[in-house]
C-alpha cells in the first residue's frame, strides 16, 4: 500500500483560482475591492519570507495588500496605535500582524486590540469563542486549511478517532474543535503525554504538530491512517522536511500531506478567503 498525496500547492492554486472570480465578482456588483494590512515588527527573515509569500498570493487573486514594517525597537503602544489606526480605516477589512513579535510586545495585547471584523487570522477571543460553540466566524488559518484538505479527498471525519500531536493555539487547539465540530472524537497529545504510541497508533486521523522532524515513523502509526504533517523543519542541508519520516509513512497511511507542498500553502489561501469574508462582511 502506499498512501495518496494530498498535495496542498495544487489545492491552494485551485482555490486561489475560484477567489479571482469571486473577488472580481464582487467588484462588479458592489465596487468592493478586499483589502489585507499586514504589519512586520523587526527582520526576522523567515517572517519576512511569510509576508512575501503572502502579498503575492494577495496579488494573484486580486486582494490589495498593503504591508506596514516596523522597526525591531518600535514600542509595544505605538504598535497598539497603528493597529487601533487600522481598525477605524473603513478600507481595510483584514490586519494581520505577523508573529513572532519582539519580546517586548505582548502577543495577546496586540491580537486582542485587533478589532474582531478584522481578525483574519482567527485568533482573537471572540473569534476563538465563536468558533468553539460553531457559530460563524473567522477560522484559524492553518486548521482551516487542514479541514479543507481533508474534505478535498472526501476523507470521512465523522466518528473517526482524530489523534492530534501539538497543542499550540495556533494549530493544536483550533484544528482539534474544528474537527469536534465536525463530529469527530478528538485526543489531544503533547510533550507531557505518557506512551505517545499508544494513542498514535489508534489514529484514524493523526494530525502532528510539534515541530521536531520524523518524530513520526511508520511503527507509529496504523495501517490506513490518514495523517496530516503540520511540521516545518530545516535540516542542516538547507532542506525543508517535517515532523513526519514521510519516506517510511507513505507505505502504511492511506493519505498523507508533504512538506513542504503541503499544509503551507493551505494557510496562505485560508487568508485570502478570510478576507474576501471580511469584505463581505462577517454574518452571524
Amino acid at each position: 500500500m502506499s498512501a495518496e498525496i494530498i498535495n496542498g500547492k495544487e489545492l491552494a492554486q485551485q482555490l486561489r483560482n475560484e477567489m479571482k472570480k469571486e473577488v472580481l465578482a464582487l467588484k462588479e456588483s458592489s465596487n468592493i475591492t478586499p483589502h489585507l494590512t499586514v504589519i512586520l515588527v523587526g527582520d526576522n527573515p523567515a517572517s519576512k519570507s511569510y509576508v512575501k509569500g503572502k502579498q503575492k498570493a494577495s496579488n494573484e487573486v486580486g486582494i490589495s495588500s498593503e504591508l506596514i514594517q516596523l522597526p525591531e525597537n518600535t514600542t509595544e503602544q505605538e504598535l497598539l496605535t497603528t493597529i487601533e489606526d487600522l481598525n477605524q480605516n473603513n478600507s481595510v477589512h483584514g490586519i494581520l500582524v505577523q508573529l513572532p513579535l519582539p519580546s517586548h510586545i505582548s502577543e495577546q495585547k496586540v491580537i486582542e486590540t485587533i478589532e474582531p471584523e478584522k481578525d483574519v487570522d482567527g485568533f482573537h477571543p471572540i473569534s476563538v469563542g465563536r468558533m468553539m460553540t460553531g457559530k460563524d466566524t473567522f477560522l484559524p488559518c492553518t486548521p482551516f486549511g487542514i479541514v479543507t484538505m481533508l474534505k478535498s479527498k472526501n476523507i470521512q471525519i465523522e466518528g473517526q478517532h482524530v489523534v492530534i500531536i501539538g497543542r499550540s493555539n495556533i494549530v493544536g487547539k483550533p484544528v482539534g474543535q474544528l474537527l469536534l465540530n465536525e463530529n469527530a472524537t478528538v485526543t489531544y497529545c503533547h510533550s507531557r503525554t505518557k506512551d505517545l504510541t499508544s494513542y498514535t497508533e489508534q489514529a484514524d486521523i493523526l494530525i502532528v504538530a510539534i515541530g521536531k522532524a520524523h518524530v513520526i515513523q511508520k511503527q507509529h502509526i496504523k495501517e490506513g491512517a490518514v495523517v496530516i504533517d503540520v511540521g516545518i523543519n530545516r535540516l542542516e542541508d538547507g532542506s525543508l522536511t517535517g515532523d513526519v519520516d514521510f519516506d517510511s509513512v507513505v507505505e502504511r497511511a492511506s493519505f498523507l500531506t508533504p512538506v513542504p507542498k503541503g499544509v503551507g500553502p493551505m494557510t496562505i489561501a485560508m487568508l485570502l478567503k478570510n478576507t474576501i469574508k471580511a469584505a463581505k462582511g462577517l454574518k452571524n
